[in-house]
């Protein structure tokens, strides 16, 4: 069973043609003793490598792969399939699977119904070195993420190929342990009322120039996106950026700081977890400039700066018994010890420290990596991974720490 006394959960597994295909047959073994029921696609390329007949073997239930099975009008299988599955696995995901789903394109069983599918989804991927670190690959890769899929980083280990490098297939008991993770997860946190911070503030210095900083919003709309999932009722104040409001999230759009100070506090008081990942502004103009300020005016332009609100450190006050306030520091030096002293001075439940420094990783990327630090001292490490994965383990720790865990 998925769980005592409850129905086993219910997972499809797709499968696409890499050489490392012989362990998914063990992956699938690997689910049901993990209390999961199976439904296996093949692509028409992996029944060339394994025969169709083993997975429905080892699954019990017969294996799919074609988009128009039997006689007569098309299958809607694909559609059928994706209302039953409550997670969709891919393993291995070859980089064409990759870009298939990055790009929309459904020319297959497993395409479609990808697109068909509202589940969460968790990729596997595993190919030779140079395809998983091609541009198109990587790029394919940060558009899967940016929608809120989970993907398992592959190995580092002797390939097909000879060569001894990236893209191995990860070990079937650690692709099951997260799709089990993943599952537990969902509708976890129905009932809770979530409100996420999210993305930079602009603070104007004339009518066309602003103060800013390079937060994207991923790792916040990350947040936000996996408290959905696990069933919260989310609220995302997001400052300028260039992402879609993730499904089921209410977002609420601002731009500078007093507005964010503006409609957090609004809606604090009715909301069970703030997260604040926001970048907020430190400072603003004490005086913004009317129009556009001409290049040409005599002398420097010195504009002077104050400070803007600290809207965690104001809300301390309003805390009621039982809220729950996570912040984040973004720092460059001396990370643990300024984690510790923001989550001290403003009274927090948890801080995400992550250092925004590291090339590749923090700002601008999907890529991140967290120390998780409560006011014990006590610290919980999340490895460079992806957003989604920061965010799927950021949530875990609240909620362990909130005792729910």
């Amino acid at each position: 069973m998925g769980e005592q006394g409850k129905e086993p959960f219910r997972v499809t597994l797709g499968v696409s043609a890499g050489i490392s295909i012989y362990k998914s047959c063990d992956l699938v073994r690997r689910l049901l003793e993990r209390g999961c029921e199976v439904r296996v696609v093949m692509t028409d390329h992996a029944t060339r490598m394994v025969a169709p007949v083993t997975f429905q073997a080892l699954s019990g239930n017969p294996v799919i792969t074609d988009l128009f099975a039997g006689a007569g009008d098309p299958s809607i299988a694909h559609v059928e399939l994706a209302k039953w599955e409550q997670l969709l696995v891919v393993a291995p995901a070859t980089a064409n699977v990759l870009a298939k789903f990055a790009r929309g394109l459904a020319d297959d069983f497993l395409s479609t119904h990808y697109l068909a599918s509202t589940a969460p989804v968790l990729l596997v991927p595993a190919m030779n070195g140079n395809m998983w670190r091609h541009p198109a690959t990587q790029e394919n890769l940060q558009l899967l993420s940016a929608r809120g899929h989970h993907l398992m980083q592959p190995g580092r280990g002797q390939l097909a190929c000879g060569d001894y490098d990236d893209g191995r297939l990860p070990e079937p008991a650690s692709i099951a342990e997260q799709a089990l993770h993943l599952l537990q997860a969902t509708g976890r946190m129905a009932g809770l009322k979530v409100l996420v911070t999210a993305g930079p503030t602009r603070e104007p210095l004339d009518g066309v120039r602003f103060l800013t900083n390079r937060s994207s919003g991923k790792m916040g709309y990350a947040v936000a996106r996996e408290a959905a999932l696990r069933g919260a009722r989310v609220t995302l104040v997001s400052g300028p950026v260039a992402l879609d409001a993730p499904v089921g999230v209410e977002r609420v759009p601002v731009t500078t700081a007093e507005e964010m100070e503006r409609e957090v506090g609004a809606r604090f008081p009715e909301s069970d977890i703030l997260v604040m990942a926001a970048a907020v502004a430190d400072y603003r103009a004490k005086a913004v400039t009317a129009g556009k300020r001409k290049k040409g005016t005599a002398g420097a332009w010195a504009p002077e700066l104050v400070p803007t609100s600290d809207i965690l450190k104001a809300l301390a006050p309003a805390k009621r018994p039982g809220q729950f306030v996570c912040g984040f520091a973004a720092e460059t030096s001396d990370l643990k010890a300024n984690a510790l002293q923001k989550l001290r001075e403003k009274r927090l439940d948890l801080i995400a420290a992550n250092d925004v420094s590291k090339e590749g990783a923090g700002f601008d990327s999907d890529i991140n990596s967290l120390v998780i630090l409560a006011p014990d001292g006590s610290e919980q490490r999340v490895p460079e991974t992806t957003k989604a994965s920061c965010a799927s383990a950021l949530w875990d720790a609240i909620l362990e720490a909130r005792g729910e865990g």
